[in-house]
């Protein structure tokens, strides 16, 4: 964050009855910004307070959520995920916390689904993840793709989505770590949310898992029934990247692709609590290739 950037705390009236504090940062993103807070009114079955951290600002978002009466943070300039979900989390007042990215869209029963889920997790170390719906296919497997509703909130075909979003065939998995995500609000502060050594932003999703995994979180779940459409807005496209793989690497020793094959098992059927990773073989092969890159500085 810059050191001439100041984030400002603004809290909205307490209602007392919210299940999901529900931390949304954005940059400059109006469209997408009311389309994500609508869908979350609308679609879900339980109140949820909705926090928004306001990057800059000045595309007329400040003066809507003004007029919604939503909580929200601001910094006068972009001051990157890290801090942009960091901030809003202090003005959260629920048992659990909810990360979501602005340019989602919330499928009804999208929040029934989470719950069910945390009710039979194992109280208080658990991650779970909603699941992407995603216009264009990528290398996530944990994303359903390519389902095309629309590119863009103006070309969003929200009628054919409501009527089709269930459809898709898709099963639970492992690694969580793809947003919406929740957790108690207790693991949230006692992990200390997201390090902001890895502001802008890249890499400190599974640098967040990792920390989860070092406090004994080992029930990492994305729930297939909990639907979000993804527009996929690129705002990242408008930052300069942080070295996330080689922060990661001399952070824990290891890299990122080696967290998610070898312990979160990314993308597997879910299976329930993970174990350890299984000492010898490709796992000991890939920490000594870790290491080597981490040496010679390939990372």
């Amino acid at each position: 964050m810059s050191s001439t950037s100041t984030v400002t705390f603004h809290p909205a009236q307490r209602t007392g009855d919210e299940v999901f504090s529900i931390l949304i940062p954005t940059w400059n993103n109006l469209a997408h910004l009311k389309c994500c807070v609508e869908s979350i009114r609308k679609n879900s079955s339980l109140r949820h307070q909705i926090i928004v951290h306001l990057n800059e600002g000045t595309d007329g978002s400040l003066e809507w959520v003004k007029s919604q009466g939503l909580d929200y943070t601001k910094s006068d300039q972009n001051v990157g995920v890290c801090y942009g979900f960091n901030a809003p989390s202090a003005l959260a007042r629920c048992e659990y916390i909810l990360l979501s990215d602005d340019d989602f869209y919330f499928a009804p029963g999208w929040d029934e689904s989470l719950m069910e889920e945390i009710r039979k997790a194992p109280a208080p170390l658990f991650c779970i993840s909603g699941t992407m719906i995603e216009h264009t296919k990528s290398r996530n497997s944990c994303a359903m793709a390519p389902h095309d509703f629309g590119k863009t909130v103006q070309s969003f075909d929200e009628a054919r989505f409501l009527k089709e979003y269930m459809n898709i065939p898709f099963g639970d998995w492992n690694g969580s770590n793809w947003y919406p995500l929740v957790m108690p609000r207790s693991l949230w502060i006692l992990i200390g949310g997201l390090s902001v050594e890895f502001s802008p932003g890249m890499g400190s999703d599974p640098d967040m898992m990792m920390k989860l995994w070092h406090a004994g979180v080992r029930y990492y779940k994305g729930v297939s029934s909990s639907r979000v459409y993804h527009f996929g807005s690129k705002t990242t496209a408008r930052i300069v990247h942080n070295n996330a793989n080689k922060q990661f690497l001399h952070k824990w020793n290891i890299s990122i692709s080696t967290l998610y094959k070898f312990m979160l098992r990314m993308g597997e059927p879910f299976a329930g609590t993970l174990a350890g990773p299984r000492e010898g073989g490709d796992y000991q092969r890939r920490i000594i290739r870790d290491q080597i890159k981490k040496v010679i500085g390939l990372s």
